[in-house]
């Protein structure tokens, strides 16, 4: 009995030898990917942002100032520069948030509604998220005298602005009364408030001014012709001109440039058309830069551009477009790099230099991440 268990555990010793002489399983270390940056482009490019945040905070575009702090901290989220401007920048953000919050309330509790509305509004282009100044503004109801009024087919609020107070640039103020968009299509029928607003003559239906005599005529002058044979008949006007032009005091300009095209496709000289044409793509182009649709201004711009290149500041606005498309492109490029998406980084970067051939940056960080990713693709 003895002698078998000797020979066990001489046995269970042999096995454990031969497993502790086996040779131990290599392992293959992964080495990080390489900074598609050196030192010195990163803090290039974070200075180069850091410059465009502390050039719109003094053009006193906080929002905008703040994204290129973010992107500065994206390139080098270690860059103390980038995060104390970031602080103090929302720091500001967020008092003056407080300081126009506390001042809409205060316009809505002594009446002042249009003081109050704008205030609310300043507030959500500095945070878009806000809750309280939604809530505020959902929640006013404007309370002002004014006159009752049934719209008729055709009528716009620019036009009945135009009617009423003698100033089309007071729609919107029709608009806030009713609680509609200031762009708003007005339906037949529909009956709204015309708002008296302070300093500003009300002209009521019926009032009547009078008409400037003409002057007697001297010794030996013709006899007046009776102003019914002289009046001039109005010029007819294109329906889908006439379209265009209400979509475009409208500023729905994209709807404007659709009514445009279907009457250049059959009048390709009419003037009018082209003048309209060349104002909607400046509206369209404009609203879409100050909306941050850098890659739709582009592509609008520039059509105005080959169309009209000296269009009131057109090309200016142009090359403002393209050089926010090549940051966003190249930004989001570093972002997808750093969270280790290499075919999207490729894209961006890619489309960078589709903009700008010569950019230097995004041409090195292509080659960098076409190579790596090829390296990786081999490793599999």
């Amino acid at each position: 009995m003895i002698v078998r268990r000797l020979a066990v555990l001489a046995m269970m010793a042999v096995a454990m030898a031969a497993c502790a002489s086996s040779a131990p399983v290599e392992r293959v270390a992964v080495a990080p990917a390489p900074d598609p940056l050196v030192p010195s482009q990163r803090l290039a490019l974070v200075s180069t942002y850091n410059e465009r945040a502390r050039a719109l905070e003094s053009d006193g575009r906080l929002r905008e100032a703040l994204e290129a702090r973010k992107i500065a901290l994206t390139v080098d989220p270690n860059n103390a520069v980038s995060r104390e401007g970031q602080g103090a920048l929302q720091a500001r953000i967020d008092g003056l948030i407080s300081q126009r919050l506390a001042e809409g309330r205060a316009s809505q509790a002594r009446g002042a509604q249009v003081a109050a509305r704008r205030s609310f509004l300043t507030v959500l282009a500095l945070d878009p998220e806000n809750r309280a100044a939604f809530e505020a503004l959902r929640e006013q109801t404007p309370d002002v005298e004014g006159l009752p009024h049934i719209v008729r087919t055709g009528e716009t609020l620019v036009g009945l602005a135009q009617q009423y107070y003698g100033n089309r640039a007071l729609g919107e103020v029709i608009a806030e009364a009713n609680r509609l968009a200031p762009n708003a299509r007005l339906a037949a029928g529909t009956q709204l408030k015309i708002p008296e607003v302070p300093g500003v003559p009300l002209n009521r239906p019926g009032a009547r001014r009078e008409a400037p005599r003409a002057p007697l005529p001297g010794p030996g002058a013709p006899p007046a012709t009776p102003a019914s044979l002289t009046r001039d008949e109005p010029a007819e006007v294109n329906p889908l001109l006439a379209e265009a032009r209400e979509s475009f005091e409208r500023k729905d300009y994209a709807t404007a440039l659709g009514d445009v095209d279907r009457l250049l496709a059959s009048t390709p000289s009419n003037a009018e058309a082209l003048a309209m044409k060349r104002s909607a793509l400046y509206g369209l182009g404009k609203t879409q830069y100050d909306q941050r649709q850098y890659k739709d201004s582009y592509v609008t711009l520039g059509q105005l551009v080959k169309l009209a290149p000296n269009h009131e500041d057109a090309a200016k606005l142009l090359r403002q477009s393209r050089t926010r498309l090549i940051d966003d492109h190249f930004g989001r490029g570093i972002r997808y790099y750093r969270e280790e998406k290499l075919p999207e980084a490729i894209v961006e970067w890619k489309a960078v230099l589709e903009l700008d051939p010569q950019h230097i940056a995004a041409r090195k960080n292509l080659e960098q991440s076409e190579r790596l990713l090829k390296s990786l693709e081999e490793r599999k």
